[in-house]
């Protein structure tokens, strides 16, 4: 296929295949039906980045079949000896005179629109991924045979007259990013872009994308929640879903919207990294319509790629819940640990359910021999020694598990100078009287009702509503080894603040901290973002990080002969390795995803990491 160039971005050419290179892939076979029409097809085959011709056989023609062919069609076909799945990708084409093409084996779905496919590829240019991964992710999850006709949108709903001043602002702009403090009331706002007409938005989580489809099917709005109801969203109507429904189907969108644009989730783990953020962003600017990004403190992607729109001073600090930061640089930390006085104050005092975080799992991160002072380390290559319940130690690397007893001395007991939340669970158990419940990412089933809960993050995600939410040892996000440290911590605290709800309600966030000045904890505290944004876009610039660059990075077996290539290119820039990975620097994202692709990749694992998050 000979894929279009958007804005400077690669062709598909030239990030994947030449049109010539196609031709002389064609599958050719000696037995086919006359052929009258023929289609390009890629296939479903993880190695595979080319599409193939196949013919559209006379049978299919003669009972009508093959007038559910068209760009995006999922088929089935025969390739390598075997029969894959794949996607028509271009429809009508004059294959080369002489050569009888394989046909086409099955009919499956109807698959993604020509608009999604051409998104797609650009999504394959900018995160340097196979096309096919993207496709799939635009994919029905399960085969959908035909689609009915287009449904309008009902447009008829009770919105308690709320079209508020800062709406009518952002329909003034095609580009705004939207500040709204973390008590936001997600359903309203959505509803005011939805009965306008058909609207794409997302939600970083799944439980986030149900609950406001469901309030938005409730006010009696057309709604598909994707991808369980990607028919649906095919046939008309707004569209609500996660991730993956960057790239769902939606007729006649008229605005974008994307709640918490700062949240992780929106950028795949997997390579191809994409972000469905930046994805949106594209789609609504091919298709030149609104696109809005909600967020209590904006990333600084979005600010330098919209206009921000806020509330007065006022409202946005009524938004917020009570921050209280209890500051532990006067405190000895051998004595108290994690649990201050003035926090085991508040929890004894406190009503309601209270949530504590720390995102340490098992019962110790650090040990030391109460006898003789040595750190537990595994003796081969002195890696501290995890304890995962009372009887052993365990190797963080994954070697062999083993006794608690120390290398030096043979005591059997250590002092916990790192504990972990099955510890911690202990002592508040003890010091409180109330009922402890334990969340972790291991956490399965139902959460019982309790009057504390101690967790990872993974808390915030399990438990709807708390009077406090206090974080145990705040510092260890503030500090992290990353250059979105400051961006995950805020993420962390807005989450939290909307659990807890605005300062009316009575909700108390709490922090303990050895850094109370950090520009994360003011910003929350003051509840005003500028006091984060400003340090942190100065901090970027000066180092020369995302926006004011494009970051990948680069691991694997073989990752050292690619880099080696890259740094041949002008304006790319290598630094590293650090623990066998390699940043890539370029002044853009188009001129760090172009010199990626421009450069052979050696056989061998590579890992490749378009804006990566925990670099």
């Amino acid at each position: 296929m000979n894929a279009r160039s958007k804005n400077g971005q690669l062709t598909f050419e030239s990030a994947l295949e030449s049109k010539e290179d196609i031709k002389s892939e064609v599958l050719t076979s000696n037995e086919t039906d006359t052929q009258s029409r023929a289609v390009r097809v890629l296939p479903d085959v993880p190695a595979i980045n080319k599409p193939f011709d196949y013919a559209v056989p006379q049978s299919w023609i003669e009972d009508g079949r093959a007038d559910h062919i068209k760009i995006g069609t999922m088929v089935r076909v025969p390739f390598s000896g075997r029969q894959v799945n794949g996607w028509v990708l271009e429809v009508d084409i004059q294959p080369e005179e002489g050569i009888n093409l394989l046909p086409l084996s099955k009919y499956r779905s109807v698959g993604p629109s020509e608009e999604v496919i051409e998104l797609a590829y650009w999504a394959s240019n900018r995160w340097v991924g196979r096309l096919n991964r993207f496709l799939t992710t635009a994919s029905p999850p399960k085969n959908v045979s035909s689609l009915e006709k287009h449904q309008a949108a009902s447009r008829k709903v009770n919105n308690d007259g709320y079209e508020t001043v800062w709406f009518q602002e952002v329909a003034k702009r095609k580009e705004a990013v939207l500040r709204l403090p973390p008590s936001l009331d997600a359903v309203s706002i959505a509803s005011e872009f939805v009965t306008k007409g058909n609207t794409l938005i997302l939600s970083p989580s799944i439980s986030g994308a149900q609950k406001l489809a469901a309030g938005l099917k409730r006010k009696g709005l057309h709604i598909s929640l994707v991808p369980e109801e990607w028919r649906n969203a095919a046939v008309g109507g707004s569209v609500v879903g996660s991730r993956s429904a960057a790239f769902a189907p939606i007729v006649d969108l008229s605005a974008v919207v994307v709640f918490d644009e700062h949240d992780n989730s929106y950028q795949e783990e997997r390579t191809p990294t994409w972000n469905a953020r930046d994805v949106v962003i594209e789609r609504a600017n091919r298709k030149e319509i609104p696109c809005v990004l909600i967020s209590a403190i904006p990333s600084l992607e979005a600010l330098s790629w919209g206009h921000q729109i806020k509330l007065p001073r006022k409202e946005e600090r009524e938004g917020w819940p009570i921050v209280e930061i209890i500051d532990r640089r006067v405190d000895d930390p051998t004595r108290s640990g994690l649990l201050s006085e003035k926090l085991t104050s508040i929890l004894r005092d406190a009503t309601g359910p209270i949530i504590c975080i720390l995102n340490r799992k098992g019962r110790s991160r650090l040990l030391a021999c109460d006898r003789c002072g040595s750190l537990a380390r595994w003796e081969k290559h002195h890696i501290p020694l995890t304890q995962r319940d009372d009887h052993t130690l365990e190797c963080p690397s994954g070697c062999n598990d083993r006794p608690v007893v120390c290398d030096f001395c043979g005591s059997t007991k250590f002092k916990n100078l790192r504990a972990g939340i099955a510890r911690l669970r202990e002592e508040l158990q003890a010091l409180s009287k109330k009922k402890v419940v334990e969340i972790s990412s291991d956490s399965k089933g139902e959460i019982p009702d309790s009057d504390i809960y101690i967790g990872t993050e993974a808390a915030l995600h399990r438990v709807e509503r708390a009077s406090h939410i206090v974080f145990l040892e705040f510092d260890q996000e503030l500090l992290a080894p990353r250059f979105r440290a400051a961006e995950h911590a805020a993420s962390l605290l807005i989450r939290s603040a909307r659990i807890v709800g605005k300062r009316s309600e009575g909700g108390r966030l709490i922090v303990q901290t050895r850094q109370p000045e950090h520009e994360v904890l003011q910003a929350v505290l003051h509840a005003n973002p500028e006091k984060l944004i400003e340090v942190e876009s100065e901090r970027r610039r000066l180092l020369k990080l995302p926006p004011y660059s494009a970051l990948a990075q680069i691991s694997g077996a073989s990752a050292s002969e690619m880099v080696a290539s890259l740094s041949e290119i002008s304006g790319i820039e290598v630094m590293g390795p650090r623990d066998d990975c390699w940043l890539v620097r370029a002044d853009d994202n188009h001129e760090l995803s172009k010199a990626i692709s421009s450069v052979r990749r050696p056989k061998g694992k590579i890992r490749i990491e378009i804006d990566p998050r925990r670099a």
